[in-house]
């Protein structure tokens, strides 16, 4: 009768207990998967009076999440405290460096500490598991770094931030301005209360750092990730990317170029007909193309006490089996220092909203400095407020939007173009700019 995994679990947040929760219920499933049981032995938080309804009764509670790491008793640590550092790193790293395997669902550590993490678990040969730390329930590390192991990946791109995706879906169904859907997302507990970590796309930027150190076989770099969030996207983007075929996502991509590897987190257009156009709400999804093979698209809740609880428990699970994958897929010396493809070099086509003032030339200035660039437009829609030709303000016409979606040119020649026009004060405002990502 082979012993059980005995599980020490630091944190007892929401996902921390309902990691309790579900290996108690599950105790039997468990135990007939891995051929052996687990059990919660040990536990830590900073308040152990915080009323949880759990029954921890039998199960030790450790001074410090360091007393935790390092106890005698525990097989296999749980880190589900967050936090890019302390106390998180030298509890993971006394656990490694005692041989005992790490499961954590905290994707700032990773992003940030994860490739010497990685070495202290090669080193042990202790697991270090974190597939919670991406796209919680939908199993994209594994996939990568196991499931395609024999694929050489061309592009990874995906909704990684439920909290963005709920926001515009708002915006797009409702017609309502970011600030409107953003107070509701924090009313019902989708956005924190501030809210800029996930609105202004640096948590898509840490998950898709360790996307593309998997997809790639490069060392995390969270600082050579493009971030650019939400906020200044407006209805009217919103409605004139339906009326083209498009919908708008948050999007953190990562693709193999000629150039480097290119990470960029924006907002992008997406045309409607794609899968992840598709993914709607607080839901995640992640495409994956690979040579030789249909693109990939993993579906599911990417936050969530519960779905970030169960990838937990699965990645428990491995432990207890005995599985001893490679953290990033590789060793961690054979992986790459990444090279950077510099974002003003990213080619595609382009969404251009401009704010045009009623001068005579105006088009025309415009369709010059584009040209002065090579850039070629696709299609020009020029709006007027409530069918009327202009709007008088003050004896002057008001400023008339004008869209362009241009075809496949670089981003250093759209801001180039776009800082002439700018120049010339022919437009109200700043220009909106908004990728657009084929399929």
């Amino acid at each position: 009768m082979v012993a059980p995994l005995k599980v020490g679990i630091a944190g007892l947040g929401t996902v921390g207990a309902e990691v309790v929760r579900l290996i108690e219920q599950q105790s039997r499933v468990l135990s007939a998967r891995c051929g052996r049981g687990v059990r919660v032995v040990a536990v830590t938080a900073r308040s152990k009076a915080k009323k949880r309804n759990l029954d921890l009764q039998g199960v030790e509670w450790a001074k410090s999440p360091l007393e935790l790491a390092s106890h005698p008793n525990v097989d296999c640590f749980v880190e589900l405290m967050g936090g890019a550092g302390e106390p998180a790193l030298s509890a993971i790293e006394t656990a490694l460096k005692g041989g005992k395997s790490v499961v954590t669902a905290n994707k700032a550590l990773i992003a940030k500490h994860g490739l010497k993490l990685a070495k202290a678990a090669e080193q042990s040969g202790a697991a270090l598991n974190f597939e919670a730390a991406v796209g919680a329930a939908i199993p994209v590390v594994k996939t990568l770094r196991e499931g395609l192991a024999g694929t050489a990946v061309n592009r990874v791109y995906g909704i990684l931030n439920g909290t963005c995706n709920y926001i515009l879906t708002r915006m797009e169904q409702e017609g309502l301005s970011f600030a409107e859907c953003l107070k509701d997302a924090q009313r019902l507990g989708y956005a924190e209360a501030n809210p800029s970590f996930d609105v202004d796309g640096h948590d898509t930027a840490q998950k898709l750092a360790i996307l593309a150190s998997l997809a790639f076989g490069t060392k995390v770099s969270q600082s050579a990730v493009y971030v650019e969030g939400i906020s200044s996207i407006a209805p009217e983007d919103l409605r004139a990317a339906a009326e083209l075929g498009y919908r708008v996502k948050l999007l953190g991509v990562a693709v193999r170029t000629a150039k480097g590897i290119e990470q960029r987190v924006h907002p992008t257009m997406v045309p409607k007909t794609s899968s992840i156009a598709q993914v709607m709400g607080v839901t995640n999804a992640v495409t994956i193309d690979g040579e030789g093979i249909p693109p990939i698209t993993l579906v599911g809740p990417g936050a969530g006490g519960a779905a970030t609880a169960s990838a937990v428990v699965a990645d428990i699970a491995d432990v207890a089996r005995g599985v001893r994958a490679l953290p990033f897929g590789r060793p961690v010396e054979r992986l790459r220092a990444i090279e950077k493809a510099p974002m003003e070099r990213h080619e595609g086509g382009y969404y251009i909203r401009l704010m045009a003032r009623d001068l005579a030339g105006t088009a025309a200035t415009i369709a010059t400095r584009l040209a002065e660039q090579k850039i070629s437009i696709e299609s020009i829609v020029q709006r007027h407020a409530n069918g009327v030709d202009a709007v008088q303000t003050a004896g002057k016409a008001a400023p008339v939007p004008v869209i362009l979606i241009t075809y496949a040119t670089s981003e250093d020649a759209v801001h180039r173009a776009l800082d002439a026009v700018q120049r010339d004060k022919v437009i109200s405002g700043r220009p909106q700019v908004i990728r657009i990502e084929k399929n």
